[in-house]
């Protein structure tokens, strides 16, 4: 059987990128706190619905996994999709009105919402990686990386300012009259309309996942129930990875990056705010972001071909350092150049994990080891912002004291940007920890040399 020459000739391979960006490009994002509000819930509400969604990711990302590797990854992946049709038709049909039921059904959404990003996790991968293996050349899975963050950034772009727009009414009505429409819509319509479009998108991820085939592989435990082998392939992993230095190092590393930049990212409207730029522009800044998703993978699909992993993290290292030191000066309009920074190095982070870990792992273990990433991803990331909004209080009560004669809003501003302030130093001191410990763990050893 002759190896083909282009990954995309393989359909697993295709139906992957189209599940990424059906199952990513969500047309609400652009309006994602806003919306909740004008459901009807608080800002309380909304904090505590993001944590239920956090902690669901925690606690099913590594079951997950397992279950992945001993069922079937494509069963995860259908059954993602159906959970994303779910999540988002309890939010396209809720009736407004009651409190109680929104919130219900709200809650109900982010625990489905987190599961489904929980089952998708290392699956999608798995499947896609084995593929590749089994039909062409694994050597091109940074071609395919490359390729389907392009598209996802593409598609954001897309989802980002259709989502933005027609969640807008006086837009929505504009553009009725502009074909003639005598019809009008009120908030209350028009705060739905990015929630169908996402549930279409939903539909679609169904049927591709739907599509995708997996061919059976043999089984490496043995007899027993489901939840004894999934316990005892994720003890296998687990094992693994506290004998394999290189792919420990990789996940301590990019958990490093990943929960300082993505905490970074969360927070772009208000840093955006504080260096004078107009809250109009913020889409507009958000769909110029994500075009940096058509050029940073291909420049990190040449930097794995032609830098050892050592000189990927230094790069990934002063990006990101430089990045963070350049938010603590809040310029006015140039503040964008550092964000821009934080972007790219989130973008490099992502695409360098899934290369190297997909290309160390075993296919029978492989979605359990990428849970295992997405898990210590997301609970690192649920920490600093637990530790972010103590240093916030903290800063707050300081502010409050020492300016007795200042604003709320201005102390909320003063918090922000010294709260930003120890970014740097906190990135600086994990790095050099993180990077202190895995040469301990790599001494004599040459695997991370090998890896290209």
């Amino acid at each position: 059987m002759s190896t083909p020459s282009s990954p995309f000739s393989i359909p697993n391979i295709r139906l992957f990128i189209a599940l990424r960006v059906f199952f990513n490009a969500r047309f609400y994002y652009p309006v994602f706190t806003i919306l909740f509000l004008d459901y009807g819930l608080s800002i309380e509400q909304f904090s505590l619905l993001n944590t239920v969604w956090a902690i669901t990711i925690v606690c099913a990302e590594i079951p997950s996994g397992a279950l992945a590797d001993i069922l079937s990854r494509k069963y995860l992946l259908v059954g993602t999709a159906i959970i994303m049709v779910v999540e988002m038709s309890l939010l396209a049909f809720v009736p407004l009105g009651n409190s109680s039921l929104i919130f219900t059904v709200f809650l109900i959404n982010r625990v489905l919402s987190g599961l489904a990003e929980a089952m998708a996790s290392g699956a999608d991968e798995a499947i896609a990686y084995d593929s590749l293996v089994a039909e062409g050349n694994p050597d091109h899975w940074p071609q395919v990386l490359s390729v389907q963050m392009r598209l996802r950034s593409i598609a954001s772009v897309i989802t980002m300012t259709v989502g933005a727009l027609v969640y807008d009414p006086h837009m929505v009505n504009r553009l009725l009259a502009f074909f003639g429409s005598t019809a009008t819509v009120t908030q209350q319509m028009s705060m739905r309309y990015p929630i169908y479009l996402t549930l279409v998108l939903a539909i679609l991820a169904t049927v591709t996942a739907l599509k995708m085939q997996e061919k059976r592989r043999e089984k490496t435990t043995g007899g027993g129930s489901t939840a004894v082998a999934a316990l005892r392939k994720t003890l296998e992993a687990a094992v693994w990875l506290a004998k394999t230095p290189f792919a420990l190092a990789v996940i301590l590393l990019g958990t490093l990056y990943d929960h300082v930049l993505r905490m970074i990212v969360t927070m772009t409207s208000q840093y955006f705010r504080l260096i004078d730029l107009p809250e109009a522009s913020f889409g507009l800044i958000g769909s110029a972001m994500a075009v940096l998703g058509l050029v940073t993978p291909k420049i990190a699909e040449r930097m794995v071909a032609k830098n050892s992993p050592t000189v990927n993290v230094y790069w990934v290292s002063g990006i990101t350092l430089l990045g963070l030191i350049g938010l603590t000066g809040f310029y006015p309009y140039w503040g964008l150049l550092p964000m821009a920074l934080v972007f790219t190095a989130l973008m490099l982070v992502s695409f360098f994990t899934s290369h190297y870990l997909n290309r160390i792992t075993a296919s029978h273990q492989r979605a359990t080891v990428l849970s295992f990433k997405g898990l210590a991803f997301n609970l690192a990331y649920g920490t600093i912002g637990f530790l972010f909004a103590l240093l916030i209080t903290g800063i707050r009560e300081g502010g409050k004291t020492a300016h007795p004669d200042w604003s709320a809003a201005a102390v909320e501003n003063f918090a922000f940007r010294e709260a930003i302030g120890w970014f740097p130093w906190y990135a600086a001191v994990g790095l050099i920890l993180t990077i202190l410990f895995c040469l301990y763990r790599l001494r004599g050893t040459d695997d991370y040399r090998k890896i290209g």
